[in-house]
């Protein structure tokens, strides 16, 4: 193995590479360790779920505000679970570009403003596994249907594609790896420690030589090394644990539809919940799901209705769809006794993907042992609107994160007790 010190990386570039190998779906478990004795507490867990076109508004929002509002067409399939969830109107990031802003969902920041923040535009997810930490052997999963709506985002900027094979992720939690597959890991990881190493000499090297600004700016960085130093010991000190016997019957590599895809996803995200293999989890609907597979038209072709009711009337069997399962989702979490113990976010970047609008995002809180308020209509007025930043703070508030911000937030959901 070649030991030869290397010069000081630029520390944004040196982020961004490290960012993407610790990014790697569930495959590589990075800041991880042990739990060493089960919490006498019920953890608590976040599900985040996007949709990348969102969902037709005259659809979606009820017309009445409060817990007596009459169900609207696109939530009836929710309709059993009514006082477990609560949908907002009238929140967003104030972010314009269509396809090119609905990444933001979880960020409150669009990648190309990521500059100008402190953690850049880290996901509300990510944030979350970052406070799991050494409990879980996976800080966070990150699952979803082709490519994904790129929602979940690290510290570094980075994006964290979703693992899109359900038999993928059944390995990960369920399978153990062979002999030689470890030893490999192993080898990987003290590679990255040796290259650790060198870094932090090298900046140590250039702290003298600095003002107090770059000195701050050097502190973090290594503040940074340090952390993923610590991530990989954990994943090490993982690679000896056993994994969690799986309770249903191996999921095969085989060719599926994305309809049937959906659901097993969901079902192996509350067994990784369940099994505590981790407690944050996310999934992504793409703008290209296949559709067709449900006898309508393309997805992203539909979105584009223009009010037309042929095109709406397929679109609803779309939505109508995808809210079923998500109805059999809070029915899972349920039967496994984890529904008040887990938050579950449901929602888009896209607010209207017919006229690719931003604003007014569909938006909707279920689970975590809430006092839920049905339907919450915010401010519309412009200079007294709140930020969804806001409610992604509270979000993590209730998570157990200890932070006053998060994104464009300007103080914790006011409107309701979550946090």
């Amino acid at each position: 193995m070649n030991t030869h010190r290397t010069p000081f990386i630029d520390r944004r570039h040196f982020l961004r590479g490290l960012g993407m190998a610790l990014a790697l779906p569930a495959f590589e478990s990075l800041n991880v360790g042990f739990a060493a004795t089960a919490p006498r507490v019920m953890p608590r867990r976040l599900i985040c779920i996007g949709n990348h076109l969102g969902f037709w508004p005259g659809g979606f929002f009820p017309t009445a505000a409060g817990r007596d509002y009459a169900i609207s067409q696109t939530l009836a399939p929710l309709q059993a679970h009514r006082g477990d969830f609560t949908v907002f109107s009238h929140l967003d990031h104030g972010a314009k570009g269509g396809h090119g802003a609905v990444h933001s969902f979880l960020t409150g920041v669009k990648k190309e403003e990521s500059a100008g923040f402190p953690e850049k535009n880290i996901s509300i997810d990510q944030v979350a596994a970052e406070h799991v930490g050494a409990a879980t052997r996976y800080p966070s999963i990150t699952a979803g249907i082709g490519e994904g709506t790129d929602m979940c985002w690290n510290r570094a900027g980075v994006n964290i594609p979703p693992v899109d094979n359900p038999a993928r992720l059944f390995e990960a939690r369920f399978v153990e790896s062979s002999a030689g597959a470890k030893a490999a890991d192993r080898e990987r990881l003290s590679n990255r420690a040796s290259v650790l190493d060198a870094l932090r000499e090298s900046a140590k090297q250039l702290g003298g030589n600095l003002d107090a600004a770059d000195r701050s700016k050097l502190d973090q960085y290594l503040t940074s090394v340090r952390d993923v130093e610590r991530r990989l010991k954990m994943s090490e000190a993982w690679l000896g644990r056993p994994k969690p016997k799986s309770p249903i019957d191996p999921v095969k590599d085989e060719e599926r539809m994305q309809i049937e895809e959906i659901p097993l996803f969901l079902d192996l995200m509350t067994l990784a919940l369940q099994t505590d293999s981790t407690r944050v989890a996310t999934f992504e609907v793409p703008l290209g799901f296949h559709t067709r597979d449900l006898d309508v038209g393309s997805y992203h072709g539909l979105s584009h209705h223009s009010k037309q009711e042929g095109l709406l009337t397929q679109l609803q069997v779309v939505e109508k769809y995808l809210m079923t399962q998500f109805a059999h989702l809070f029915g899972k979490l349920k039967e496994a006794g984890l529904m008040d113990s887990t938050l579950v976010v449901i929602g888009s970047g896209m607010g209207n993907a017919s006229n690719h609008s931003n604003r007014n995002l569909p938006v909707l809180l279920a689970g975590g042992g809430l006092k839920h308020q049905g339907h919450l209509v915010c401010p519309e007025e412009e200079r007294k609107r709140i930020q969804l930043s806001n409610l992604w703070l509270s979000t993590l508030q209730w998570f157990g994160v200890v932070r006053e911000r998060f994104g464009r937030s300007t103080g914790t959901f006011s409107p309701m007790k979550i946090g």
